[in-house]
């Protein structure tokens, strides 16, 4: 959003100040010394119009002022995240500990601990940001990465956004066409559809509802995955595997743990975005511990469960058979429904494929904010129109992936994570290091070109912290020159040389930055 010096400009605010009389705007004119400001009016104003009669949230990336902080429920933060990771997809991430890299149970859940930590720590630590400065993550990305910097992660974080919500999309379409092998089944795309759609309902009205939506719907979720313990424990499959060692074993405790570190920090560019409407007087301290419990819990419940699950396929072929067919939702089908819970089986795995909504609403509702931070005139298109946009692109993906490219969608979300740790190592140094706390802040200017850092050192950062997670990487496409040294089959240290990349040429160059630009 644009601003301007002129007297005769008035900021539009929301969609009453837009219905003002030609009269009532000349009596604010002749007043003085009062100076008001606007934004163009846009041709899509109607959506924001229409968004207003049916109470959905109009607000875009302007910051959120203190009379409209008025979400004083912690909870509300912590329910936000325990609903959004106590999902298939995390579930699904635990499995792969044993199946993909070779671990065994106890192994596994070391390593899922370990990074889960590590990875949330971050976006428990940014969302504090939104309610002290009410800006939004990727707003607030031009105080802590420069501009231009922040404009680049804008549009890698569209990218994840659509990529992640199809990877979703996919897995839960996949359960919902064959949880009924004796009768009429649901078609891949139908699934498709039905995820999506119920994202876009949820996303619409925006973060009051989301956080109303999301502080519940981890309650069927917990009670499926509880199911699932009991049935596991009535199955007998359950089998801790031998510990291993050596380098082999090492490569495979990085490369799962670079899998779950990503997973876990992937909500970091979207954080502040949840917070920003809670007062600034809100215990920042109690914000950080609830966000901390309400990501730690589901994502080491769901994944050790997973890792857990996926033991079985060792000693029941037909569980093998079925994992190997169908992935996740195979393995699911087995455990509730074959030999089994057979109908109340089947409405368990219709519940933990619809969990999937809990866990795109984050990524179709920050892809909106996302799009506008990315370029100024994409702020003049409302936030909720970019909202079923991103939700249809993401469909318009999810289909024919389904069919044709599923596994390298899934390979490569699991690539583009990486940056989530340059973006880590680049903003963290700004915050402690540059601008010393919250105090080297000034909201004013988030919008200005001319205030903000250009973005020189974490441009920079993020090229030389990419080179970093090259030499690091361990994927099937591509083997780093570090990553491929550990262990007969390689390990992933892409995220940590990428993040120490980063951190070392950001520190080089900021203060240089600063002297010979000035900000």
């Amino acid at each position: 959003m644009s601003s301007s010096s002129s007297k005769e400009e008035y900021v539009l605010h929301d969609v009453e100040k837009q219905e003002l009389s030609k009269t009532q705007f000349d009596e604010v004119l002749e007043e003085e010394p009062v100076i008001v400001e606007t934004t163009e009016v846009t041709k899509l104003s109607w959506v924001d119009h229409l968004a207003s009669k049916l109470h959905a949230e109009t607000k875009g990336i302007e910051p959120i002022t203190d009379d409209e902080k008025d979400d004083d429920d912690i909870l509300n933060a912590a329910s936000m995240w325990l609903s959004a990771n106590l999902v298939i997809a995390a579930f699904s991430l635990g499995c792969i500990g044993t199946s993909v890299f070779g671990l065994n149970f106890g192994e596994a859940v070391l390593v899922i601990v370990f990074f889960s930590f590590l990875g949330l720590l971050p976006v428990a630590f940014f969302s504090v940001f939104g309610a002290e400065l009410g800006l939004r993550q990727l707003v607030l990305s031009r105080f802590l990465l420069g501009n231009v910097t922040a404009r680049i992660f804008c549009f890698i974080n569209i990218i994840a956004c659509v990529g992640w919500g199809a990877v979703n999309t996919i897995a839960s379409a996949s359960l919902l066409h064959i949880v009924n092998p004796s009768g009429p089944d649901c078609p891949p795309w139908a699934g498709c559809l039905i995820i999506i759609f119920g994202t876009i309902i949820v996303t619409f009205f925006g973060y009051r509802v989301i956080h109303a939506y999301e502080k519940w719907s981890w309650v069927p979720n917990f009670a499926v995955f509880l199911v699932i313990i009991a049935r596991l424990a009535k199955a007998g499959t359950f089998t801790a595997g031998s510990w291993g060692s050596g380098s082999t074993t090492a490569g495979g405790v990085l490369s799962f743990g670079s899998s779950v570190f990503g997973f876990a920090t992937g909500w970091t560019t979207y954080a502040s975005d949840y917070t920003v409407y809670m007062p600034r007087t809100t215990n920042k301290k109690k914000v950080f511990a609830a966000i901390v419990l309400g990501l730690a819990f589901p994502l080491c419940f769901s994944m050790i469960l997973g890792a857990a699950a996926v033991t079985g396929t060792r000693t029941n072929e037909r569980w093998a058979e079925l994992y190997d067919k169908y992935s996740v939702g195979g393995l699911c089908y087995a455990i509730l429904i074959e030999d089994s819970l057979w109908g109340f089986g089947s409405f368990c795995c219709v519940v933990l494929a619809l969990s999937t909504i809990s866990n795109n609403i984050p990524n179709m509702y920050s892809i909106a904010l996302g799009t506008q931070a990315l370029f100024e005139p994409l702020a003049k298109v409302p936030r909720v129109a970019w909202t079923i946009i991103g939700n249809l692109v993401t469909l318009a993906i999810a289909i024919p992936a389904y069919y044709k490219f599923e596994t390298f969608m899934t390979t490569f979300m699991d690539s583009i994570g990486y940056y989530l740790a340059i973006y880590s190592a680049i903003a963290l140094s700004e915050h402690f290091i540059y601008r010393g706390g919250f105090k080297g802040y000034n909201v004013d200017d988030w919008d200005r070109w001319d205030k903000l850092p250009i973005g020189y050192a974490g441009t920079f950062a993020l090229f030389i912290g990419a080179f970093g997670v090259a030499f690091g990487m361990n994927q099937i496409y591509w083997q780093g020159q570090i990553g491929r040294l550990i262990g007969e089959n390689g390990g992933d240290i892409g995220f940590e040389l990428g993040a120490g990349f980063a951190f070392i040429t950001y520190n080089i160059f900021r203060p240089l930055e600063k002297k010979y630009v000035g900000r």
